[in-house]
């Protein structure tokens, strides 16, 4: 008897192809993120995704002229009316096939924009590529796995709406890290979410609640570097969906309350060469290879440089404050926490940086492009760290080439005028970015917050 196709044994166009067929599918999503890491995609049916295999699908490049609240850039943006608004060429990456257990028999693709053109020089995922290239070309390959902190809300999209995101309900009350209460009383809510994160192919390696009202703390299992962000973009995607189909919502703001910390979006990769772990070294202090050193140090060098990158929000530069466990300055250390980097060591085999300054706001491709591109360039250029921080990080005051932007403006204006991340990822995504993040925080320029309405409406 002929074997039924699965998502997971999708390797060609053949497969897909088969996979729809045999099964009867007669519904395909196909998606891609935005700049900001938003999952854009549609439903096509099997017909126009058997031809799209083939031929390529034309998607509206809006996605790359428009923000994360539709609103479109300015006339220095690559598409919008100057261009008419053109299809970009996308292609599916049918390795990316994941079924999608809340929707019966549907199964889910990625998209690439990688067949050259502007669209594949902004595309998130293309950008990650190229920097996985420059590590093959050095005979480097890296395996990488995201952290998530989100709070979860016993709310609606209309109901956190009329109240205006205010006296919003938790899913759970108080301060309960790690709680056995919480996780057992709402056992379902956890099961059901490692349930789908194992059938989608995200597999969730632990879950915890972490200090705070309904937050969440979850662990991704690692994975080579791109399957690694597909893994986090699509989680990030569909926790929020799994949540909206029980009543609830989940938010991944880099902070969302002045009265807890912020929500964190931990990087971690490690690395080979030749089939070796390549940050592993037993005849170093702390076991701390030269190529791990210099990874670090590019890394750390290039930090601020790259900050708009891996804050890519205005909410994000409220998080990197002292004493709330987010980094402050560009620093690292061995094992250690109030540090941007931590030197995680052991073993050979599980020996890694943690990349902690990025909050869940991250676009994943992004981040761990600047992450992993950073570091294979402290690697080629040999760049030796600072000393490693031993104890409290937020007691020590470093250079300030290694002080961070205070806010999202002066990151985008440091990435535009950085002379390695032009190198690392072209002028054409550097000035894209760098728009971007500077038509973000001008978007924030125009609010009239409370904080303003308190502070001013009667005194001045």
């Amino acid at each position: 008897m002929e074997k039924t196709l699965q998502a997971c044994d999708v390797g060609t166009v053949e497969d897909a192809i088969a996979l729809v067929e045999q099964r009867g599918i007669q519904q395909i999503k196909v998606a891609a993120t935005d700049i900001d890491g938003v999952l854009r995609g549609k439903y096509i049916n099997r017909e126009k995704f058997i031809s799209t295999l083939k031929e390529g699908l034309g998607f509206c490049d809006v996605i790359f002229g428009w923000d994360s609240s539709d609103a479109l850039y300015g006339e220095d943006s690559i598409t919008g009316w100057k261009t008419a608004f053109p299809d970009a060429e996308g292609h599916i990456d049918v390795t990316t096939c994941r079924e999608l257990p809340l929707e019966g028999n549907t199964v889910l693709f990625l998209l690439d924009f990688a067949k050259g053109g502007v669209h594949k020089e902004v595309g998130p995922r293309s950008l990650l590529k190229r920097v996985i290239k420059r590590g093959e070309a050095m005979g480097i390959s890296f395996k990488a796995s995201a952290e998530f902190e989100f709070f979860v809300f016993n709310e609606t999209p209309q109901s956190i709406r009329d109240k205006r995101y205010r006296d919003l309900e938790n899913f759970t009350p108080d301060m309960f890290g790690y709680s056995m209460i919480r996780n057992s009383v709402h056992a379902d809510f956890y099961h059901e979410l490692m349930d789908l994160s194992r059938e989608m192919d995200m597999e969730i390696e632990g879950i915890h609640t972490e200090t705070g009202p309904g937050v969440l703390e979850v662990a991704l299992y690692y994975d080579d570097l791109l399957r690694a962000a597909d893994k986090a973009v699509l989680f990030k995607t569909f926790t929020k969906v799994l949540a909206q189909r029980n009543g609830m919502m989940a938010t991944f703001m880099a902070k969302y309350s002045n009265d807890y910390p912020g929500q964190s979006g931990h990087l971690h990769m490690s690395a080979t060469k030749e089939g070796k772990p390549l940050f592993y070294d037993e005849s170093k202090l702390d076991t701390v290879s030269e190529a791990m050193r210099h990874f670090i140090g590019g890394q750390q060098k290039l930090m601020p440089e790259l900050l708009a990158m891996i804050a890519p929000t205005c909410n994000a530069y409220t998080r990197l404050i002292p004493g709330f466990w987010a980094p402050t300055q560009a620093t690292w250390g061995v094992d250690n926490r109030t540090c941007a980097l931590r030197a995680i060591t052991g073993s050979a085999k599980s020996q890694r940086v943690e990349y902690r300054v990025t909050a869940a706001d991250i676009n994943p491709y992004i981040a761990l492009a600047a992450a992993i591109g950073s570091g294979l360039w402290g690697i080629e250029h040999k760049i030796e760290p600072t000393e490693p921080i031993v104890g409290n990080a937020y007691d020590v005051t470093l250079s300030e080439q290694f002080g961070f932007p205070r806010d999202l403006y002066a990151a985008a204006q440091r990435l535009r005028g950085s002379e390695a991340a032009r190198e690392l990822f072209g002028d054409v995504f550097v000035d894209h970015y760098a728009m971007t993040r500077e038509h973000e925080a001008n978007e924030q320029l125009k609010a009239i917050t409370d904080w303003q309405l308190n502070r001013y409406f009667e005194i001045i």
